[in-house]
């Protein structure tokens, strides 16, 4: 991972943001984002991974994150990587694709999201789910 002030911001807030929850096998959430931030090669795609999930899974909003100070290609990625409920996943992933720093960190959650071997138990949804991830992927490819 690559250490910087802003990539250790990002990590404390996802850290804060993600202590408190697991994954869908119990283990700790806060692996996953940490997981994606090894994989990335620059400051912006570091800090962009570690807080791919804040706003959509904690309390933290985009405003918060522009309080805390990140840079403006860190926010509009985080944004697009939020999904809005009422938008066809689809239509997010298509999105996606239109920002270099979110389409970098949206495959390497898509990716790790498909590994099974994450999971306890591998049911139909589960299934489903990696086909649904594996979709996205050649979207976004």
């Amino acid at each position: 991972m690559i250490y910087t002030p802003l990539t250790n911001r990002a990590l404390q807030l996802s850290y804060n943001a993600h202590k408190n929850q697991e994954d869908k096998s119990g283990i700790p959430y806060v692996y996953h984002p940490y997981h994606l931030a090894e994989q990335m090669t620059d400051e912006y795609s570091v800090a962009v991974a570690l807080l791919h999930d804040v706003v959509e899974d904690s309390s933290l909003s985009l405003a918060d994150l522009v309080a805390e100070g990140f840079p403006q290609p860190v926010i509009e990625a985080v944004a697009l990587l939020t999904h809005d409920k009422t938008v066809p996943y689809t239509d997010y992933i298509e999105k996606i694709k239109t920002n270099p720093i979110a389409r970098a960190v949206k495959l390497a959650d898509l990716r790790h999201n498909s590994d099974l071997s994450r999971y306890r138990t591998v049911d139909d949804e589960a299934r489903r789910r990696t086909q649904k991830y594996a979709d996205a992927i050649q979207r976004l490819l």
